[in-house]
């Protein structure tokens, strides 16, 4: 990607406002998106839902509002907030837990009183009453299936990040122990030793990898993941924990580096090129590898990396603010063809991750 301009700038948020505005109007009309867990109906793809896909879009609007300070995007934020508390929350799992990451970061902003007996109550509940696995980790605990022993590259995005987060604003030293040994745990368990990349889970139901799955998504949550955690907790150089984590981050920046496809875009199996090309994970990737050459995390050399996967990103979005080529939410997978196999549609994530990389690269923009 050439220099930017001062052009680029300007149709790079209108992008972002466009993507933005087309997430808050995201529903799933027909119910084709809807899992149903034994009863139990769970819209997977709305906006007006309180799940992990919405969980991420507030956290992709609320970066953006952070570095532009557009009013329109903290509206969406408190609009979204506003509607779901007089709806009342929903029961308390890994995914349901997302939100809280934003909802922190709002009360940090703002200072509303009546928005930290939420972050007391989601954060008491990781602590004392979320079901862990063997060695301590956080179970993936979701609708539907308790998901016994298993640990998922998803848990350190959608809950420890908030559990760090609220953390340090509540001067709880216990959660941020709590969110740096479950960020080990994960490496120990999901870490691939031979490729830096991770697989998507582990169970200790038979100490496996299941389809030792290198899914892009899933590693997105890592990429993004690992960078926020240091933010959050002002790790500062000479930290030990900070340096085992980027160690981490750039063993697995390496393996993106040689996979990326010529187009930019990363496979949805990122080591299987017969497998589609996928957005979302190419947006969380983007976003996390050039935040890490922002913050000097990881060698100059990548952030041209990042920019063939914004470029990439941008001609993916249609005229109506859709992300495409973007895969639905998925479960654990017992073999590769699985992963092949999940359908593509517009989805919350996907808009928000690509609002995610856009806002970073606002920076780089003239």
């Amino acid at each position: 990607m050439t220099k930017t301009t001062a052009a680029d700038k300007k149709q790079v948020i209108e992008t972002i406002e466009l993507l933005m505005t087309n997430l808050t109007k995201i529903q799933d009309d027909t119910g084709e998106y809807l899992l149903n867990f034994d009863g139990l109906i769970v819209d997977d793809k709305s906006w007006h839902v309180w799940n992990w896909p919405q969980g991420v879009g507030l956290y992709g609007i609320y970066q953006y509002w952070k570095l532009t300070q557009d009013e329109s995007a903290i509206q969406i934020i408190h609009d979204w907030f506003t509607a779901r508390f007089a709806e009342g929350v929903p029961p308390k799992n890994v995914n349901t837990m997302a939100p809280l990451l934003t909802l922190a970061f709002l009360y940090e902003k703002t200072q509303d009183p009546n928005l930290l007996p939420y972050l007391e109550e989601w954060a008491n509940w990781v602590m004392k009453e979320m079901p862990r696995t063997k060695d301590d980790g956080l179970q993936h605990m979701t609708y539907g299936p308790e998901n016994k022993n298993q640990l998922w590259d998803d848990t350190l995005m959608m809950t420890v990040l908030p559990l760090a987060k609220i953390g340090m604003l509540t001067h709880r030293q216990e959660y941020v122990e709590e969110a740096k040994k479950q960020f080990l745990i994960h490496i120990k368990y999901l870490a691939d030793r031979k490729s830096g990349l991770w697989f998507h889970g582990w169970t200790f139901e038979g100490n496996h990898h299941y389809a030792e799955a290198l899914w892009g998504r899933g590693n997105c949550w890592i990429t993004i993941a690992i960078p926020e955690l240091i933010d959050i907790l002002e790790l500062q150089e000479g930290d030990f924990f900070r340096s085992f984590l980027l160690d981490t981050l750039n063993r697995q920046i390496e393996a993106l580096y040689e996979l990326q496809h010529d187009s930019g875009l990363w496979h949805t199996l990122l080591d299987d090129r017969s497998s589609y090309l996928e957005a979302s994970a190419s947006a969380g990737f983007a976003y996390g590898i050039l935040k890490a050459v922002h913050m000097g995390y990881v060698a100059e050399k990548y952030r041209e990396t990042a920019y063939k996967a914004i470029e990439a990103i941008r001609a993916e979005i249609n005229t109506d603010g859709v992300l495409q080529k973007v895969s639905v939410g998925t479960g654990m997978g017992d073999s590769r063809q699985f992963y092949k196999d999940i359908r593509i549609t517009a989805m919350p994530y996907g808009q928000s991750l690509a609002v995610l990389c856009l806002a970073e690269f606002l920076q780089d923009c003239q």
